[in-house]
């Protein structure tokens, strides 16, 4: 450049929009990499979250009871708790809850809670979303089993891409 002259030169003017094109494309990578990241996390929380309200439910529920039912069930049965309270009067209030499957698609579907009790009580509620039920996936499968005292419930989730599978040991609470 001639002195006097202003402006840039054809080699710097190259030089600088490489920078800029390498430095966008880095940018580019790593917002896509966060983003990518994000959406897997979600799905991780979203699969941990429902097997969490599943086991926590369940757990509730088995604590009481005085008598656990795991075998011999049909689908769409998976769990069946019976146990009594008494009211303020010494009368007895039996109840049932029982857990089952609901619009099982290849094997993932969602888990309900049906409660009963003498007192009135008939409700049906959502207790989790996406769990996994295939009785010949003996490993990976959601499964119930007692021996008392102990009930032994494995509640596995398949959500997007995601499987996670916890196991609880639940043991009745005892009566003071």
């Amino acid at each position: 450049m001639k002195l006097g002259e202003k402006g840039f030169t054809l080699v710097e003017l190259l030089v600088a929009i490489t920078i800029m094109v390498l430095a966008s494309g880095a940018a580019g990578a790593a917002i896509f990499q966060i983003l990518r990241g994000t959406e897997r996390n979600n799905d991780h929380l979203t699969a941990v979250r429902q097997v969490q309200n599943a086991g926590y439910r369940i757990s509730r529920d088995a604590q009481m009871a005085q008598s656990v039912t795991t075998d011999n069930l049909t689908l769409p049965d998976f769990l069946i708790l019976s146990w009594t309270e008494w009211d303020a009067a010494g009368d007895p209030i039996y109840h049932s809850a029982r857990y089952f499957f609901e619009d099982l698609t290849d094997g993932v579907g969602r888990l309900k809670r049906s409660h009963w009790s003498s007192a009135g009580a008939n409700e049906q509620t959502l207790v989790a979303k996406y769990i996994y039920y295939d009785p010949d996936n003996v490993d990976d499968t959601s499964k119930a089993s007692y021996q008392s005292p102990v009930l032994t419930v494995q509640l596995t989730t398949h959500f997007e891409e995601t499987v996670e599978t916890r196991e609880y040991k639940i043991k009745h609470r005892p009566n003071l």
